[in-house]
């Protein structure tokens, strides 16, 4: 976006040009894939006529004479098609989509080089409109006139990066019947001249989060007004207290003779009935005061995130396209039907689900979709169907993509897990198929045998996974043999306002995202039960492990003397706790406020906030929190709730770290290290890796490369950076093979690199013996 701020009145007639080809070329793409599936709708037909006229103006206007002959010829196939002199099939649509393609790319070209790029390209445009052309004569063969190829001007590069960017944040005038297209040439240039009512701001981005932040900080404080209400309710009930012990005393004057004298007794009546009456006036005004504020900051503050809002459909551009596209390059009849386009999203997370997004929509056209004959076979319809949605639920964004197809083979998917020797006869029958699905977000993973353009190499899920962790969110899959597939994403609405459940841990106030708090309990102590040391409660037909807060945040955890236990239960996909904390002090909107750079990662800390009367508070990494917690219990380190545990006896084993976001390659390795007498911790990322280091002593790290939060490399680097640390020995265990893979790793830092594709048992252990000997010390 630009740095500037102005109107649309800024931009050059040739700018105007390209916002109209950006509306036109909308609009063409949408309603020429929908033509596909009803070929004589007289509305569609109609939309795409106008379309191509306007855009054949618009060139016309700025002399762009590539796009005028171009839409020309497209405008005459739909008027043709209209006079039911023409049937535009999905051959016709290859070439049409082809045109758009070309009138788009030539937009990109500088105003002032569009002549020498017509000169270096003028085959290419002659043999596009040829094609065109044999499409209004009813040629057969349209799709063998090869085009030649496009020869990009001196500029073009950058101008593919900057174009959208200039116009970004400009009101689109696409509409989905097209009806804003004029109906001569004098009119299509008109409609690139923005109605005078409809003025845009043109803001920095970054600006935009500034003034964002403060809105929801003013969100916040807006509520301490409530308080003083609250403080002045206290005192007037003190006062109503003070009146009744005065007619008390008076009262009992009476009953025991004792006159009073009339004036003292009339004034100090009279003054109480003063200051009542103004504390009522005063607490009214201040309760109307704080609903006002309280209201205003409400509403600027939807309208300020509503301006960071962006409808789904912004996401969404060019999917049914390239879906269409797809299926038609692997000869599979495929249709996406896009729901929810409406629905608004965060700015930020549009933009971050476009790339998981078009992956996952790849691998349902891929792998998901059969073969159209299979699905004749199954008594399936010819054509598949793809479904995207997008809608609000339980203060999260649901993102689904849903395909009819095979559903995956699970039994295949074991196959490939033995191939590849991550898992063995022995342990493949513990794993349920929640757990076999999860081996699907493993870097280049595919139960494909052939490697394909398309997919096949396993490239897309792990993406998903890593986006929708970094947002905070899950996903998940759901699958039904020969039903279909369907990948869940849960996100957040927005970054900047969470809702936060407070609590008090060692007199101190923390929060843990709502949306990452499985529930909350209160507890007798007489419902606690114990096995092998560790304490846990029944609820229903789980058993919670408890742990305590103080000793996860590093305080010291004494005896709790109360009757009554408040927990909070978390989760991440491996693992679920209970936290004993001090007491629920409420939920609570709260303004997220990134820590200081210089900081690093915080362990178990994700961001900061205010409280209403500007207490500072740390908002809870819960995925830290969980890792942090399973590393004190596996590590026997799990302090009693209500006593504190003895210290252990240190081990004399030498102690590896193994890092490995894949829970089957963390057992194998862990297993395998144990079985030969080492005392092994497992880390699920590199994050939760780099955490558990800096928190205890290793003898070697061992860590996969690919994983979230911080990759394997990021890791070797953090370690032998730091002068405390850099002397422990590193391992990398990773699926990739190649020599640059390998030159990066020993690059890092890394003692040792060995690749799993040729993993061996005793190769791992030879390893682990030259870096650091046998397992005794």
């Amino acid at each position: 976006m630009s740095h500037q701020s102005g109107s649309l009145g800024d931009l050059s007639m040739f700018d105007l040009f390209r916002l109209e080809v950006e509306s036109q070329i909308a609009s063409l793409n949408k309603n020429l894939l929908d033509l596909e599936n009803n070929p004589s709708s007289p509305e569609l037909l109609e939309a795409l006529m106008r379309a191509s006229h306007s855009l054949k103006g618009a060139a016309r206007m700025v002399g762009v004479d590539p796009v005028v002959q171009i839409s020309h010829i497209m405008e005459d196939c739909f008027v043709a098609a209209q006079n039911n002199k023409l049937i535009i099939t999905a051959d016709h649509a290859d070439i049409l989509l082809e045109a758009i393609d070309m009138i788009e790319l030539i937009a990109t070209v500088n105003e002032t080089e569009q002549g020498d790029w017509y000169s270096s390209n003028k085959n290419m445009v002659e043999g596009l409109t040829g094609k065109l052309s044999n499409i209004l004569e009813g040629k057969e063969n349209i799709l063998d006139e090869g085009t030649p190829s496009i020869t990009k001007s001196a500029s073009q590069q950058q101008e593919d990066v900057t174009y959208k960017g200039k116009i970004t944040g400009l009101p689109k005038q696409d509409k989905a019947d097209g009806s804003h297209g004029a109906t001569n040439e004098s009119r299509a240039s008109v409609s690139s001249t923005p109605a005078t009512e409809d003025k845009t701001l043109r803001i920095n981005a970054d600006r935009m989060s500034r003034i964002l932040g403060m809105t929801s900080e003013l969100l916040v404080e807006s509520r301490a007004i409530s308080r003083f209400s609250e403080a002045l309710t206290a005192i007037k009930r003190r006062q109503d207290e003070l009146i009744n012990i005065f007619d008390q005393w008076r009262a009992e004057n009476e009953r025991n003779g004792i006159e009073a004298e009339d004036d003292y007794q009339h004034s100090a009546t009279q003054k109480l009935d003063e200051t009542r009456r103004l504390l009522n006036t005063h607490i009214s005004q201040l309760e109307e005061y704080d609903r006002r504020t309280s209201n205003l900051s409400n509403k600027l503050y939807n309208e300020v995130a509503g301006s960071r809002m962006q409808p789904f459909s912004d996401g969404a551009v060019g999917f049914k396209r390239m879906v269409r596209d797809l299926g038609r390059e692997i000869n599979k009849d495929v249709i996406l039907k896009i729901e929810g386009l409406d629905t608004p999203v965060d700015r930020d997370v549009l933009e971050k689900i476009k790339a998981p997004l078009n992956h996952l929509l790849r691998n349902a056209v891929d792998h998901g979709v059969e073969d159209m004959e299979v699905r004749a076979t199954r008594n399936k319809p010819q054509q598949a169907t793809i479904i995207l949605s997008a809608k609000h639920g339980s203060g999260m964004l649901r993102v689904t993509v849903e395909d009819d197809g095979a559903g995956i083979d699970v039994d295949r998917l074991k196959e490939k897990l033995l191939e590849k020797n991550l898992v063995d006869n022995a342990m493949l029958p513990d794993l349920d198929e929640s757990e076999l699905l999860e081996f699907l977000f493993l870097p280049d993973f595919s139960t494909r045998n052939e490697v394909t353009e398309i997919s096949g190499r396993g490239v897309g899920l792990d993406v998903v996974r890593d986006m929708v962790r970094e947002l905070g969110g899950t996903v998940t899959i759901d699958t039904r043999k020969n039903i279909g597939t369907k990948f869940t994403l849960q996100l957040p609405l927005t970054l900047s306002v969470i809702s936060a459940l407070l609590v008090d841990i060692a007199d101190e106030p923390y929060a843990f995202p709502l949306v990452r708090v499985d529930r909350i309990l209160s507890v007798s102590s007489d419902q606690l039960q114990s096995i092998e040391g560790r304490q846990y409660v029944k609820c229903g037909l789980d058993s919670i492990g408890l742990v305590s807060g103080a000793q996860i945040l590093g305080f010291d955890s004494p005896a709790i003397e109360k009757d009554e236990l408040t927990i909070v239960v978390i989760s991440d996909r491996l693992d679920r706790y209970g936290v004993v904390v001090d007491q629920f002090i409420g939920q609570r909107q709260l303004s997220v406020q990134a820590l200081d750079s210089r900081l690093g990662k915080v362990q178990d800390v994700s961001a900061a906030a205010l409280m209403e009367d500007g207490t500072p508070l740390f908002i809870l990494d819960v995925d830290d929190l969980v890792r942090s917690i399973d590393h004190i219990v596996k590590g026997g380190r799990l302090g009693d709730v209500y006593q504190a545990a003895e210290e252990k006896i240190k081990s004399s084993r030498k102690r590896v770290l193994v890092v490995d976001d894949s829970l089957t390659i963390r057992g194998v390795e862990r297993d395998l290290l144990e079985s030969r007498g080492y005392s092994v911790e497992v880390a699920v990322d590199g994050m939760d890796g780099w955490n558990a280091v800096r928190a205890s002593h290793y003898d070697l790290v061992i860590t996969d490369i690919d994983m979230p939060r911080m990759d394997g490399i990021e890791l070797v680097n953090a370690i032998k950076q730091d002068l405390h640390l850099k002397s422990i020995p590193v391992m990398i265990v990773s699926y990739k093979d190649r020599s640059e893979d390998r030159r990066r790793g020993l690059e890092a830092g890394a003692d040792y690199y060995l690749t799993k594709g040729n993993f061996q048992d005793e190769a791992l252990i030879e390893a682990v013996i030259d870096l650091i000997g046998e397992s005794s010390r």
